[in-house]
């Protein structure tokens, strides 16, 4: 299974607008930010997990061939605002959105028009479902567990795909949910700089620290604010060896 990071961003992006931070002004690539998005891909299966409004960019660098399948976290603008942008997929048939209760709710919403019984020509063809943290289902060939876990108050999902778990926006989880990812092999979860609390996100220590605790052998850390530090710098000296930096455009295989 080869998994490929879209975007390691945060709802601003790096550079954020307007910023002269040493990270905004970077030159190097890896701290270029767009915002949280991954593909997960088999031979004959491809899953993106949330669609943000940088979708457009971070598919261009990829092969245009059928996706079978959209999981979104939850229904903020920074993980669903790409939405519209699906319709080039149409072509291939129906695509298929994966969301539980409240992400849905949230996209009728948000794109009511996207998701109309009688839809007007050039909308995209969506197919809404409705999941439940805990309730294992298939995609093709890959198995797909959504777990919850808490974004500050907002209940939120992550997925595990076999040995690989993802999750963006966390703050914390529950002890039943966090038995569900034990055993990960890899891990990709959110830390979003390594210090000033923030009400509904992780920071690095505390990304670590839940990495340990599922048994992560290898972690990569994503929905990074530009608070974080420069990319090489990180990576090379405030890390344990077995947790990097995400950046975009980064394949892992497992």
């Amino acid at each position: 299974m080869k998994i490929t990071i879209l975007g390691s961003g945060t709802s601003c992006g790096v550079p954020v607008l307007g910023c002269q931070c040493e990270v905004c002004q970077s030159e190097d690539s890896h701290d270029h930010r767009l915002r949280c998005s991954i593909l997960v891909e088999t031979q004959h299966t491809r899953i993106l997990v949330d669609i943000g409004p940088d979708f457009r960019q971070q598919m261009l660098a990829q092969p245009f061939r059928r996706i079978d399948a959209i999981l979104v976290t939850h229904a903020h603008y920074d993980h669903v605002g790409g939405m519209d942008d699906i319709r080039p997929y149409c072509q291939f048939g129906d695509v298929n959105v994966y969301a539980d209760r409240r992400a849905r709710q949230g996209m009728l919403q948000m794109l009511p028009y996207c998701f109309e019984a009688n839809r007007y020509p050039g909308v995209p063809a969506i197919g809404l479902h409705e999941i439940t943290a805990g309730e294992q289902f298939c995609i093709g060939d890959i198995s797909v567990l959504p777990v919850e876990v808490m974004h500050g108050k907002l209940p939120i999902l992550g997925y595990r795909f076999g040995g690989f778990t993802y999750i963006t926006d966390m703050k914390s989880i529950a002890h039943e949910q966090e038995e569900l990812l034990l055993g990960t092999e890899l891990l990709v979860v959110n830390a979003l700089r390594f210090d000033k609390p923030h009400h509904s996100h992780q920071l690095v220590d505390d990304a670590i620290e839940f990495a340990r605790r599922i048994g992560a052998k290898k972690t990569y850390l994503t929905h990074l604010c530009h608070d974080i530090g420069l990319h090489h710098e990180v990576n090379e000296h405030r890390l344990p060896a077995d947790v990097k930096l995400a950046y975009d455009g980064q394949t892992l295989t497992i």
